[in-house]
């Protein structure tokens, strides 16, 4: 069974900077694409980022692009966020996700993609 946790999240004054970790542990010990998807309540939940599973190709929203920056850890599916010059639209709850399709050299960012999810991890950027 796969379990993905998050976590890295907190309050931070515009400006600022975090750093998210992400593991999705469990399953068949192979390498997958990997995402980070918000929300804010009352809005769908949209792609942030993701890396496929050799950390070749990336994704980045146009709203974060230059700011923040996706990266693949030593460990077997593991991810990081790493965000900086936050703004205060930054501010929800950051998932991470998992797809179910071991090698695959896309980063797709359609959320039914994803088989395995966290539970969230809140950002809050103050101004």
């Amino acid at each position: 069974q796969v379990q993905v946790v998050e976590s890295g999240g907190g309050l931070v004054q515009a400006g600022g900077s975090l750093r998210l970790s992400c593991t999705a542990s469990g399953g068949t010990g192979r390498s997958y694409t990997m995402a980070w998807f918000r929300q804010i309540p009352g809005k769908d939940r949209e792609p942030v980022s993701a890396i496929s599973w050799s950390g070749g190709n990336t994704y980045y929203a146009d709203s974060i692009k230059g700011r923040f920056t996706i990266s693949r850890g030593t460990a077997k599916n593991t991810v990081f966020l790493q965000m900086s010059s936050l703004k205060p639209e930054d501010t929800a709850v950051y998932y991470c996700a998992r797809i179910s399709t071991h090698y695959y050299l896309g980063c797709p960012i359609a959320s039914y993609e994803y088989s395995y999810w966290g539970q969230g991890t809140q950002v809050t950027v103050s101004s």
